[in-house]
């Protein structure tokens, strides 16, 4: 079949454009008939040559490894037909160039995430379109100063119709260090840059893995384009501001339950809200409860890894005062959640959670003249390290966050003894030794 079809990248000089370039395009030749299919691409006769030639430049190089791709992909067109007709060759190829681009691979990736129930992550491909999208129409798409709600959603509307495809070869490293640039100026930080950057390399790599992309199109890696990555700021407290928050006398009962949920997750393991929010009395049993992370149960579902909490006695008091009652095995332990929520209401329950504990906390550092961010996730962060500073093995830590990076030590760690979690639970309220 692919000897009875001729491909090529065509420079059609016949007329000229209004700028004095000549449109490229793809010439199929079959039985003498030959027909021509539009690509991005307009270049003047020596610019067309530069791109011929052994070793083009940068600018040049990309054009061509982009045509390439092109007809590479219509050379696996034509493979896979069992007769070639143009019709038919024209309905696939057609289908094929669908899926080179990068705004409705954003769009399937996000509806795929929303069938697995993983919501936030189908939210973060989500704000990373629409980000593209503004970027490439150098507006923002978010609710600026002044903006009323009902104005920012039509400026979305508006971008959204203006929406045309952006192939994958467009996407070059000059490209996403602009896009880089333009994020940052916008007042966007380091790590949402690196959020909205890795999902987009994560579309790459899904792409030719399923044979869609050429390999030589990945504008990532050393000498291409590399994300960047924020700095580590440190976020945990030091035993004498846990103290304080532990010795803290709320002022209502909405900032004690705050302030206690903060404490739960720091006393359980650093565990997160999502992971708290889920939490049925099944999976207590005496001062031990199990769970697996929301955040790994899919990604890691061959090798599910069970986190085992000791619950200290500040622990059990906390669930005591505001669990759910009356108590039965598949009732939520804590009042965030309710059975029959979608996967859209349980994230948006659980973001509201955090956004109050968030807001309390704030307000409960600042009456105690801690200047640190006390958010939820400084508990998380404050778990580990207080276990650091007090000995805890790296290994140990590794276990009781649930991380699975950590291939090297967990590889030949079985579980921890009972006895040895309480000895190292102990180490968590070891501010009152020290009153």
């Amino acid at each position: 079949m692919a000897t009875e079809v001729l491909t090529t990248i065509f420079h059609d000089t016949r007329r000229a454009r209004k700028d004095g370039t000549f449109p490229v395009k793809l010439k199929i030749t079959y039985n003498r008939e030959r027909k021509y299919y539009p690509t991005k691409y307009s270049l003047s006769e020596e610019d067309f040559l530069k791109t011929q030639e052994p070793n083009p430049k940068k600018k040049y190089r990309e054009i061509r490894i982009s045509l390439n791709a092109i007809e590479q992909s219509a050379i696996e067109v034509i493979e896979k037909l069992p007769a070639f007709s143009f019709p038919e060759f024209e309905r696939r190829f057609k289908n094929s160039v669908a899926n080179d681009d990068v705004f409705a691979a954003f769009a399937h990736s996000a509806e795929r995430l929303r069938e697995a129930g993983q919501i936030r992550t189908a939210q973060s491909y989500d704000h990373a379109s629409n980000s593209l999208l503004s970027f490439l129409n150098k507006a923002h798409t978010g609710r600026n100063k002044g903006m009323s709600l009902s104005e920012a959603s039509s400026q979305r509307e508006q971008l959204q119709r203006r929406k045309k495809p952006l192939p994958f070869s467009a996407v070059t490293p000059e490209f996403l260090q602009e896009y880089e640039r333009w994020m940052l100026a916008g007042g966007k930080s380091i790590t949402t840059v690196g959020i909205y950057l890795r999902n987009l390399r994560t579309l790459f790599n899904d792409a030719i893995s399923n044979g869609d992309l050429h390999q030589d199109l990945y504008p990532f890696g050393k000498r291409k384009y590399q994300i960047p990555s924020g700095k580590n700021v440190k976020k945990a407290l030091s035993m004498e501001e846990i103290g304080k928050i532990f010795d803290y006398g709320p002022r209502h009962e909405r900032e004690a339950r705050a302030r206690d949920l903060w404490l739960f997750s720091y006393l359980c393991n650093g565990m997160n809200m999502k992971d708290i929010a889920k939490a049925r009395y099944r999976q207590l049993a005496g001062d031990i409860i199990t769970f697996v992370r929301s955040k790994t149960e899919r990604a890691t579902r061959q090798e599910q890894r069970k986190i085992v909490v000791t619950l200290v006695p500040e622990a059990l008091q906390i669930i005591d005062r505001w669990g759910t009652k009356p108590t039965h095995p598949e009732a939520y332990i804590f009042p965030i959640l309710r059975d029959g929520l979608s996967p859209e209401e349980e994230i948006k329950a659980i973001n509201q959670a955090i956004k109050t504990i968030n807001s309390y906390m704030k307000g409960i550092a600042q009456r105690l003249g801690i200047e640190k961010n006390v958010s939820t996730y400084a508990a998380r962060h404050s778990f580990s390290t207080a276990l650091k500073r007090g000995g805890v093995p790296t290994a140990c830590i590794s276990e009781y966050l649930g991380h699975s990076s950590e291939k090297t030590t967990q590889s030949y760690l079985d579980s921890f003894e009972d006895d040895t979690r309480r000895k190292h639970a102990a180490l968590l309220t070891a501010f009152k030794s020290e009153s």
